[in-house]
């Protein structure tokens, strides 16, 4: 394995905004059926005020222990308003399609991971990934910003008042939260393009509340977008694997139950990538 950083820009992006690469080996060698890997991109969560470590390296390191190339994208937060954030997810699948050879990653397999406020920006990227500003800012095609699906972990959905996470709006919109936040409500503006979504949720989620997660499949499935859903009835928000990995300090963040989330996820992706492309080993 090789891990390298790369810088991603784009107009109105924090100086520090970066994609951390973590590139698993493929030998050159014909008689191997290895040839290509998928790709997951992770976006953690925090608010839009930080990335977090729990929902981003140890996901990574879960993704490639199945075969998977795993990339980080510790992107702009506040004061970087939207959309700088979407753009800059669209400029890092932008860079693993330019480098898909020399990085050994299948084009066609290409996913967006993303947890709370993380999850509500990989949710606006499957919903933005085709308009026409993403394409003229990032000087591409929006062909070459596809991806074949998202996984969304208690993500931050929606801007209804009874059930919004009002600091990752603030944090996002600043003072244009006022006019933008209906179009950030994101379970209003799906559409049949969205790639199809793996979601889970904790019915105790105090600070997310699971009606995000619920209002999302809703509108995918008005829409067919294909979905999967899961909703664990205990556990609290943040828990990334929730599993004793990325127990915090105070003894918080393991949920045994919730646990078996990413084991369910990677049947999902392997349903995504077909049973043989799947058996990346």
């Amino acid at each position: 394995m090789r891990y390298e950083e790369i810088a991603v820009s784009v107009e109105g992006s924090a100086k520090d905004t970066k994609m951390q690469m973590y590139l698993l080996d493929t030998p050159r060698d014909k008689n191997l059926k290895i040839q290509k890997r998928p790709m997951v991109l992770i976006c953690p969560g925090g608010g839009y005020e930080k990335t977090s470590f729990r929902e981003g390296e140890p996901l990574a390191m879960h993704f490639l222990s199945r075969g998977y190339h795993a990339c980080v994208l510790r992107y702009s937060v506040a004061p970087c308003r939207f959309p700088v954030q979407v753009l800059e997810v669209g400029a890092a699948v932008k860079q693993i399609r330019e480098h898909a050879r020399e990085w050994n990653v299948d084009e066609e397999r290409i996913f967006v991971q993303g947890s709370s406020a993380g999850g509500h920006l990989a949710a606006s990227y499957g919903i933005f990934w085709n308009q026409e500003f993403m394409a003229s800012k990032l000087k591409t095609d929006s062909d070459q910003l596809k991806v074949r699906g998202l996984l969304l972990s208690y993500p931050v959905i929606t801007a209804d008042p009874r059930y919004q996470h009002l600091g990752s709006f603030e944090n996002l919109l600043g003072e244009k939260r006022s006019i933008c936040e209906d179009a950030m409500s994101l379970e209003r503006q799906v559409t049949h393009a969205m790639p199809p979504c793996f979601i889970w949720h904790t019915a105790k989620d105090g600070t997310v509340p699971v009606e995000n997660s619920l209002l999302m499949a809703m509108a995918l499935r008005r829409v067919k977008v294909p979905v999967e859903l899961h909703i664990f009835p205990e556990g609290e928000h943040g828990l990334s694997l929730a599993s004793p990995l990325v127990e915090r300090m105070d003894g918080s963040g393991i949920q045994k139950e919730c646990a078996q989330w990413i084991h369910l996820a990677d049947a999902w992706l392997d349903s995504q990538c077909g049973q043989e492309e799947a058996e990346v080993f």
